[in-house]
């Protein structure tokens, strides 16, 4: 198949070009996918994208128009995709549903020792040849109640960690994880789990029912002091109400690896220019808040393991038009 592969850097071509091994031909895009870009996939069979790649109903029909049968995207999640104009046009939408669960997981809890024992801040002392400790207090994760919103294959290793640890772990999802629950996780109502935990950790898709899951309300509810992460989707968060539960101290510490408005910002080197998200600019004010860009996915084993489900998604999809990883349309 003949393939427009969006959104791509040096490591996507060297892992799916591995991957690929000449099965298909890959004509690699540094563009992202939206309506202005949608012309570029003339000639091409499919459309290989990633999370910041923008498939509304007017790219897809774009698309359509063009002779593209497939979205193959290099991601878990697929918000970014209108899946009921999909289906109604015929396009088939994949997606790589676990590629490394330990990656985003252990990125998870490296934030959550950074913020506790403040390591970005030490580092920056030292250099400057400062070893004092004051405003460097932390506090052992041992004993802490930590919850856990969303226990799909990334929560439950993110609860076994905690768990490691010696916290508490609560535990927010409509589908219940069993095993969790046999490991001493307990499942509670979400307002149960924001007013118990010291530390709330979001690892749940983003869908219509959940944006700004966290928002003004959830915040009023959330422990005095608590440290709030988010690995999954930035639009799991309402940033203002965010910067507003920092402002009054409502929150003690902030993670985060995505940002509701990051598609013009993350995976782009913006160090020469100036930053035109203020909302965005004003989260990089806190001290007791750290910011890495859509990274967590990002390790060897996960990148591999990405390009090799996406041309195994096509070539599957090349041979029957259908594929076990195709995203279903809802209702």
């Amino acid at each position: 198949m003949n393939i427009a592969v969006f959104s791509t850097k040096q490591y996507d071509r060297a892992s799916l070009d591995a991957a690929n091994a000449g099965q298909h031909q890959l004509h690699y895009l540094e563009l992202h996918l939206h309506a202005e870009t949608a012309a570029l996939a003339r000639a091409h069979d499919a459309v290989c994208v990633f999370v910041n790649d923008k498939l509304d109903a007017r790219v897809l029909e774009a698309l359509a128009a063009l002779g593209v049968r497939l979205v193959a995207l290099r991601c878990a999640g697929f918000n970014n995709v209108d899946l009921g104009t999909a289906a109604r046009l015929g396009i088939t939408v994949v997606r790589v549903p676990a590629y490394s669960p330990h990656a985003v997981a252990e990125h998870t809890v490296a934030l959550m020792l950074a913020l506790n024992r403040k390591l970005h801040r030490a580092y920056n002392r030292v250099r400057e040849g400062n070893f004092a400790l004051e405003g460097l207090l932390g506090f052992d994760m041992h004993g802490r109640t930590a919850g856990v919103v969303g226990t799909g294959k990334i929560g439950a290793i993110v609860a076994r960690i905690l768990q490691g640890f010696g916290c508490q772990v609560l535990a927010f999802d409509p589908r219940p994880n069993e095993e969790c629950r046999s490991a001493g996780v307990r499942y509670v109502s979400l307002d149960e789990l924001l007013r118990a935990s010291e530390i709330v950790t979001l690892h749940c898709p983003l869908t219509r029912e959940n944006h700004h899951l966290i928002d003004a309300a959830a915040l009023e509810k959330i422990k005095t002091n608590a440290m709030l992460i988010n690995t999954s989707r930035g639009g799991l968060l309402d940033t203002r109400a965010v910067i507003a539960a920092l402002k009054s101290r409502k929150l003690g510490h902030v993670g985060l690896d995505v940002y509701e408005e990051e598609g013009e910002m993350f995976f782009e080197d913006l160090s020469g220019t100036i930053l035109r998200d203020d909302v965005f600019t004003r989260l990089l004010t806190f001290p007791n808040v750290i910011i890495t860009g859509h990274q967590a996915f990002f390790t060897a084993e996960a990148i591999a393991n990405i390009a090799e489900t996406t041309i195994a998604n096509i070539t599957e999809f090349g041979a029957t038009s259908a594929s076990v990883n195709a995203v279903q349309s809802p209702a």
